[in-house]
């Protein structure tokens, strides 16, 4: 068969089955070709002998023939360039052009009446077409931008012509429309005045042309045949019925075009090229089988002891109804099934989920491409120490199903074998809970320019092939990673938004943190009781309200803005923190300076490089801790069953107990004497050492611990010993 590569449109001619236009598009030019057997054999259009006006054209095959454009027409309401209708077999109308090649500017009409074979101008220019009472009366309107007020008719299938002034008043027609029936002689011209009116509709009715109802006796027969003058088409001969020239009659409803079919002896030109072949350019009447495909191949459902026909390389075409047994290269050959090796194995799961959760049923499906499956093994592995064989496995469609109990990627591995060879497939299955919180740690206040680590930890703990985006400030565009942990640093200071969104194949949870970044801040190291150890569970949410109340409490001893203030519980025991203290916005009054003695006023020269030691003292009773807490009460998790499921149970917040508070700065120098003279000398009394050495001033019963406020006491002065500076 010949290959057609098609230009605009593929056209089909309604009426009679198995005709086609199409455009061939060879060594750069378009021409229109036709087929008369569903694209077999295709063939030019013959040209004219003469033009519109009975002269004659000098257009002669094989170097000119007839070429139609093959559009379809952007407005609904009008007919393309090429129109067919089904009740009028064999009448072709078309725009286009004589020569060598289809040419676009080019659409003057042309007519056939017996479905291509001949053609003859009607137009020098475009016009819509519309076809009444079977195509007894067809109705041609000019395609143009300008009004009209005519429109042309023809009742002798376009051989002669009459004009007909359907309005007084020209319009610019948008479309023509008949009413309901192929027998109708009523039409509608629908259009406009001018761009601004709205439509106007002017009904034309030809049934006042036509003096009387069509007999038999207006009729004659027409055979069918193609170019070549062959009468057998598609398997048989047809004749139609056509109304006479001279015949001024309306055919109405019960005309019908068939008139008689006859079925005709099967040959070699009702056989298309089979699957796998293609004809040849020797012989255009026999089909070669392609470089690709093998027509002795045996299907894939084909058993050892069974048979199966293949293909010569031709199909009778569809819709052909030729009768009798075709020529002996249309025969199919018949073979038995070998034994052979599987081939093309695969294994899935159904719904085509490779991500599920522990305890979800799974059913597993096996396909097998080519090779002998009724004598084959399949031998299955699912990965999880779960092995079974199965016989016939891809006949009988018995399913293999399983459930994975605990997450993990199981890797599942199928093999089958006979005598002939074997085959295997493989596939991963992952097995995940889906995440249920993601908490993201990472450290209120950063220097610019430092490296800060941001850790996300996500529930549950064992959720495996969790992949983590990381959005950074204002970035659009996030940083990928496969480990819980990213190590970042913010270039500019103010507040950074730090947002992580860990994901797994089942699910998706996100956590915000806003980090403050600034140039100078001061980090001092806390240190708490070991009783304390026992109460933290080693959760976020419990580290998070335990700064908040070490905060509270911190502001209130020293006077220091609580927003200067930051605690941050670090994970893991023992237990320890790091207060983060802020630039204060504005200058402090000596009042509060004075109560800052925790931090702020015990700065020392850095030319000294004197370091400071602060442990809180004790107060001895329970009423000064409650004072001390009175503004901040922590939560307790023993009876809320509904908080965060970072929390166990058991858990609960004891109160807090403060160890040692090594107090480090990194302000500018402070050098007021003020200061020089809170500063108690290097040398210490030998009972404040033993103090401060030892622990005696730390009480094991935990109802009894309390937290002190140092003030500006001489006793809390005589504490201080060199520790080291941390400077921002």
């Amino acid at each position: 068969m010949t290959c057609i590569m098609f230009k605009d449109f593929f056209k089909r001619v309604r009426g009679i089955k198995g005709v086609f236009l199409a455009n061939q598009k060879i060594d750069g030019r378009v021409a229109t070709v036709i087929t008369y057997n569903k694209g077999r054999d295709w063939e030019p259009l013959a040209p004219p002998t003469t033009d519109m006006n009975g002269k004659p054209v000098s257009c002669k095959a094989p170097d000119c023939h007839l070429h139609l454009h093959l559009r379809w027409a952007d407005n609904p309401y009008v007919s393309g360039t090429v129109h067919t209708k089904d009740s009028a077999p064999g009448l072709i109308m078309g725009a286009g052009n004589l020569g060598s090649k289809l040419v676009e500017y080019k659409e003057e009409m042309y007519i056939s009446s017996d479905c291509g074979k001949t053609w003859r101008q009607v137009f020098e220019e475009e016009h819509h077409i519309l076809y009444l009472d079977h195509g007894g009366v067809i109705v041609a309107i000019k395609d143009t931008s300008i009004p009209l007020k005519i429109l042309k008719f023809s009742i002798d299938e376009g051989r002669t012509w009459n004009i007909h002034n359907f309005t007084s008043t020209s319009v610019f027609v948008d479309g023509l429309l008949s009413e309901p029936g192929d027998e109708t002689l009523v039409m509608t011209v629908f259009g406009h005045i001018s761009y601004r009116s709205d439509w106007e509709l002017v009904k034309v009715d030809f049934r006042q042309s036509f003096p009387r109802q069509c007999t038999e006796s207006d009729y004659d027969s027409w055979q069918f045949t193609d170019q070549k003058e062959e009468k057998c088409i598609m398997g048989q001969e047809r004749t139609f019925r056509k109304r006479k020239d001279t015949a001024f009659c309306i055919k109405g409803k019960s005309y019908t075009s068939a008139l008689t079919n006859k079925p005709c002896q099967c040959t070699e030109k009702d056989y298309n090229c089979d699957y796998g072949f293609e004809q040849s350019h020797m012989e255009t009447d026999r089909c070669i089988a392609d470089f690709w495909y093998d027509p002795d191949s045996p299907p894939e459902d084909c058993h050892l002891g069974q048979t199966y026909m293949s293909s010569t390389g031709y199909r009778k075409m569809i819709s052909n109804s030729c009768e009798g047994e075709p020529n002996k290269q249309q025969s199919s050959k018949k073979h038995s099934c070998p034994l052979l090796a599987p081939k093309g194995l695969r294994v899935g799961i159904k719904g085509q989920m490779l991500a599920v959760a522990p305890g979800d049923d799974i059913t597993f499906t096996v396909h097998q491409e080519q090779g002998d499956t009724s004598s084959t093994k399949y031998q299955v592995d699912l990965g999880d120490g779960v092995r079974t064989i199965y016989q016939n496995l891809t006949v009988t469609d018995e399913p293999i199903q399983h459930r994975y109990e605990n997450p993990g990627i199981y890797k599942v591995k199928v093999k089958a074998e006979n005598m002939a060879g074997h085959d295997e497939a493989t596939m991963y299955i992952q097995v995940t809970a889906p995440l249920q919180e993601v908490h993201l740690e990472v450290v209120p206040i950063a220097g610019r320019n430092h490296e800060v680590n941001l850790t996300a930890t996500v529930l549950p703990s064992e959720a495996n092939l969790t992949v983590f985006y990381w959005w950074i400030g204002d970035s659009m565009q996030p940083i990928l990673t496969l480990q819980n942990n990213l190590l970042t640093r913010f270039p500019g200071t103010g507040k950074v938004s730090v947002t992580v969104q860990a994901t797994n194949s089942r699910s998706m949870v996100q956590d915000t943190r806003t980090v403050r970044v600034y140039d100078n801040f001061q980090v001092i190291p806390l240190s708490f009781s070991r009783n304390l150890d026992r109460f933290n569970p080693n959760i976020p949410e419990w580290r998070d309200d335990i700064g908040q109340v070490v905060t509270k409490i911190l502001a209130k001893i020293t006077g220091v803005p609580q927003n200067s203030l930051v605690t941050v519980v670090k994970p893991g025991l023992p237990t320890s923190a790091n207060l983060y203290v802020l630039p204060l916005d504005t200058k402090p009054a000596k009042r509060i300076e004075c109560k800052f003695t925790l931090c702020i006023l015990l700065v020392i020269s850095v030319t000294h490089q004197q370091h400071l030691l602060v442990s809180l003292t004790q107060i001895s009773t329970k009423s000064h801790l409650k004072n001390a807490m009175e503004d901040y009460t922590a939560p307790s998790y023993k009876n809320n069953k509904s908080h965060s499921p970072w929390l166990r149970p058991e858990d609960a917040y004891p109160p807090l107990f403060f160890r040692k508070l090594p107090c480090t700065h990194n302000y500018a120098q402070m050098h007021s004497v003020k200061e020089q003279e809170m500063i108690s000398p290097v040398n210490h009394s030998e009972d404040t050492q033993q103090i401060i050495q030892g622990e005696e001033y730390i009480d094991d019963d935990l109802d009894s611990q309390t937290l002190g406020n140092a003030g500006g006491s001489p006793a809390f002065r005589s504490l201080i010993r060199t520790t080291t500076n941390h400077c921002y």
